[in-house]
């Protein structure tokens, strides 16, 4: 049946993404209580929309390189199962949708930040994916764009410290993907996307080990030089923060982080350091 496929082909599963959208409203306070939650649940619903719509289109674009991937050649687009008209008509509509949601509720600014998300991955699809480290650059700006726009929605100004964090923890993921998929393809990956021919997995281990050495780096200096409104609490979160980070980085190391949401969905080691960092993180920013 094409209805499930399609729904398939949105990737429902990875709208975990779109979670991030409360990070920028949390380390801000999370000030005004229930309109910040609206609006942070209007982000989410939004980013939901427009991610769907780019991946209906990347996977339209990808058709050929995606049923060379011993995974992805199942994705319904791939596959055969939804044709190239349907998943695009679907796309329009589905952007169109995000951004009249965001009018709807009078948040400019989040109509600004979608805006940004789909054309830098349209982009993306079209041309940056072929261009060594901008195609990373490019993935790693949608975390960082779902990061802000929960700021934007909720009016929170962002501390260079947050967007310093989000930007260089963005690179570590998007480095990680490609890692995981150099290991698991080997010497044919670039069969399944032609910018790793320009990396090597010893390139790409170098640049997730930068970036979380950076992403470590400005969070310690968050929490000793300004630690929220609870400085021993935010300093506590360091712990939590750099453990899930390392263990993150065992799947990646392993081949094993292709699909981030996959990982965070089913490690409950993980799923306990990162609960255990929101309650401090969260404790710290919002006990002023």
């Amino acid at each position: 049946m094409t209805g499930p496929a399609l729904v398939r082909a949105a990737r429902p599963k990875q709208w975990i993404k779109n979670v991030l959208v409360a990070a920028g409203p949390l380390a801000g306070g999370w000030p005004n209580g229930w309109e910040t939650t609206v609006a942070v649940i209007l982000a989410f619903v939004c980013f939901c929309l427009i991610a769907s719509a780019v991946y209906l289109v990347n996977d339209v674009i990808d058709r050929p390189e995606d049923r060379a991937h011993p995974v992805k050649r199942f994705r319904p687009i791939a596959s055969g199962e939804v044709g190239p008209g349907l998943a695009l008509g679907t796309a329009v509509v589905l952007a169109v949708a995000s951004l009249l949601v965001a009018y709807a509720f009078g948040r400019p600014q989040l109509i600004v930040v979608l805006g940004s998300y789909a054309v830098i991955q349209l982009s993306y699809c079209l041309w940056l994916k072929y261009q060594a480290v901008l195609d990373l650059a490019a993935v790693a700006s949608g975390f960082l764009l779902r990061a802000i726009a929960g700021g934007v929605a909720a009016g929170v100004v962002l501390s260079q410290w947050f967007l310093l964090v989000a930007s260089f923890g963005s690179l570590f993921m998007v480095a990680g993907k490609r890692y995981s998929e150099v290991h698991l393809v080997g010497e044919h990956a670039a069969s399944t996307r032609r910018s790793l021919e320009d990396y090597s997995a010893s390139y790409l281990r170098f640049t997730w080990g930068l970036a979380a050495s950076a992403t470590i780096t400005f969070y310690c200096l968050w929490a000793f030089e300004v630690g929220g409104g609870n400085p021993l609490l935010a300093q506590l979160s360091i712990i939590p923060f750099v453990l899930a980070l390392l263990r993150y980085a065992v799947d990646i190391d392993r081949g094993a982080a292709g699909e981030p949401e996959s990982i965070v969905a089913g490690d409950r080691v993980l799923e306990t350091l990162g609960l255990c960092w929101l309650l401090l993180f969260g404790a710290s920013a919002v006990l002023a």
